[in-house]
């Protein structure tokens, strides 16, 4: 008996592909808002959902967010993403590309990186696949805060391994790295002024964390490099904004550290310019809804200093 050699329309199976992925993504979707529905995480007046939400630009706050806290689920993101709501969509970058792709920047005032990109924060209920949230968050939502002022902003999204590993440098030298890419700002974007180093602490919960009118946040510390010959400048900068904390946040900061001597770098590339700072927020153990508080403040006071010398 000859096996039938009927075969389905090419069409149908493109129907049934079609059926089979609206299911999987209905029921993905069912999952994780029941997921996100049953989840543990406070979210202080609503700041952390009105800050993922908000769309300045074509590239959001959002996809950038949570690209920094899902960095290796990027398929996963992209996969959610392409729901298209509220036309978040993201662009997928060839591996070997290196030079960040700039979106209508034309008189940037702030640069902000970090030169330890991988400093963790501790995963919540809010991160899904215990993928532990960076420092890099940060650098999305100081950006959002900063624009909504009116002042153009540029986030390093090269990566610091990328430099260490084509120079041979290890991860000691990552300040070294870091200073290819603020000399690389500086010459695509002149109007550069202020430029902020985004790391973590490493201490415990208890030594990084303050609760200030029953909200919690992840606590602040400056970090100045003695060895600047030039550092009287970059203290100054970081004293304003210190003060400025210290006056409407009490005790939210933790003051500055000043290092210099054997087994430190002495200098955090503060010598680059007068306004170049390092602040740490929060440490390990830090949830993402402390750190966007911290994030928040941290903004409000850096441009009310700013604003002195720009209005």
């Amino acid at each position: 008996m000859k096996k039938s050699s009927f075969k389905r329309p090419a069409s149908k199976k493109k129907k049934v592909k079609k059926i089979l992925f609206l299911l999987l993504f209905i029921l993905g979707s069912v999952i994780t808002y029941q997921y996100l529905d049953k989840s543990s995480i406070e979210i202080d007046n609503k700041e952390l959902v009105e800050v993922l939400l908000s769309n300045t630009k074509e590239t959001t706050t959002l996809k950038k967010i949570i690209s920094s806290i899902f960095p290796t689920k990027k398929e996963m993101v992209k996969t959610l993403i392409k729901a298209n709501y509220k036309g978040l969509i993201v662009e997928e970058q060839p591996k070997e590309e290196v030079k960040r792709v700039t979106t209508e920047v034309s008189n940037p005032l702030i640069y902000i990186y970090n030169t330890h990109q991988t400093e963790e924060y501790t995963p919540s209920s809010f991160v899904e696949y215990s993928v532990m949230p960076t420092v890099q968050m940060n650098n999305y939502i100081l950006e959002e805060k900063f624009e909504e002022r009116k002042y153009q902003t540029i986030v390093e999204e090269k990566n610091i391994k990328e430099v260490l590993n084509k120079n041979g440098w290890n991860y000691a030298r990552s300040y070294q790295a870091s200073r290819v890419f603020l000399e690389e700002a500086r010459i695509n974007y002149p109007t550069l002024k202020y430029f902020i180093d985004v790391h973590r602490d490493s201490l415990p919960k208890e030594r990084t964390t303050v609760t200030i009118n029953n909200k919690n946040y992840a606590s602040i510390l400056f970090i100045v490099g003695l060895e600047n010959p030039n550092y009287t400048e970059n203290l100054a900068f970081t004293e304003k904004i210190n003060n400025k904390l210290n006056e409407k946040y009490p005790n939210l900061s933790k003051g500055i550290y000043k290092k210099q001597g054997k087994g430190v770098n002495g200098v955090y590339n503060q010598d680059f310019s007068p306004y170049t700072i390092l602040v740490e927020m929060g440490g390990p153990e830090n949830k993402i809804d402390e750190v966007l508080n911290t994030s928040l403040a941290f903004a409000e006071c850096f441009l009310e200093v700013i604003d002195e010398y720009e209005l």
